[in-house]
C-alpha cells in the first residue's frame, strides 16, 4: 500500500516567551501530519497558542525546539537567509487587518512584494492582474483602499498572498472584521483555491461555522494541538 503523504509535519514542538524572570510555555509538544490540497481550519480559545504556532509555519518566529517540515522543508534547519526564501517562495499570508497600503492602487498592492523579489514591472502587472481577476475584483484594480469595503480589502490582501503563487497560504482569522456576507465569500474563495489551484490553506478562525467546513480540523488548548 502507498503510504500517504503529509505536507504539513509538525514533531514535538515547544515555544516559550519570558516575562522578567518567568518563562511562560505557549507550546508544549506535540505531532501533527497534515496532508496537503486541503482546507485545514484551526480553532481555539484566546491565549491558547494558534497565533503563535502559525508565525512558526510562517517562519515570522521559531519553535525552540522540535521539527517543522512543510512541503519537504525541514524549517529548523534553516538560516534566516533560507527562511526568507521560504517566506517569499512557498508560502502566502493573510492577516485579519489587511495590512494594505493606504496610497497605493489594488493592483500596486498586490504587486509590491514581487518588485522586492526583483520581478520585472510587466511580469509584476501581469501577474497581479491574474490574481486580482482570481478574486473577482478586476474591476477594482485602480482603487485605493479607502474606496474598497472590507470584503474587498481582504480580497486583495488574498490576492496579494496568492501573486507569487505560493503552495501554503496561511490566514490568521481573516474573516474577523467582516460581515456574515463577506465573511461568506471569503471561505468561500479559499475553496476554490483549494479546489482549482491546488493549494494548502491552513486557516485560523473562532467562528464554529468556518472551523467545520475544514476537511483536517485542528483544536488548540493550552498549547496543545490536536486533530478533531
Amino acid at each position: 500500500m502507498k503510504q500517504k503523504q503529509f505536507d504539513i509535519q509538525i514533531r514535538n514542538i515547544f515555544k516559550t516567551y519570558s516575562q522578567g524572570n518567568v518563562g511562560i510555555s505557549v507550546l508544549k509538544g506535540f505531532d501533527l501530519e497534515i496532508p496537503g490540497n486541503q482546507l485545514i481550519t484551526m480553532m481555539g480559545p484566546s491565549g491558547s497558542g494558534k497565533s503563535t504556532l502559525l508565525n512558526i509555519l510562517s517562519a515570522i518566529e521559531t519553535a525552540d525546539s522540535g521539527e517543522i517540515d512543510i512541503f519537504g522543508e525541514r524549517l529548523n534547519e534553516k538560516n534566516e537567509d533560507q527562511l526568507t526564501l521560504y517566506r517569499r517562495k512557498t508560502i502566502g499570508i493573510v492577516f485579519q487587518f489587511f495590512h494594505l497600503l493606504p496610497y497605493l492602487s489594488a493592483l500596486d498592492n498586490v504587486i509590491l512584494p514581487l518588485f522586492l523579489q526583483g520581478v520585472s514591472k510587466h511580469t509584476a502587472r501581469k501577474l497581479g492582474l491574474a490574481a486580482l481577476e482570481m478574486v473577482n475584483l478586476e474591476d477594482r484594480v485602480g482603487f485605493t483602499p479607502k474606496e474598497l469595503s472590507g470584503g474587498e480589502k481582504q480580497r486583495v490582501a488574498i490576492a496579494r498572498a496568492l501573486v507569487h503563487k505560493p503552495k501554503l497560504l496561511l490566514a490568521d482569522e481573516p474573516t474577523g472584521n467582516l460581515d456574515s456576507e463577506s465573511s461568506d465569500q471569503i471561505v468561500s474563495l479559499f475553496q476554490r483555491c483549494v479546489k482549482d489551484l491546488g493549494l494548502t490553506v491552513f486557516l485560523v478562525t473562532h467562528n464554529q461555522e468556518i472551523g467545520n467546513l475544514g476537511e483536517t480540523r485542528i483544536s488548540m488548548l493550552d498549547g496543545i494541538a490536536k486533530i478533531i
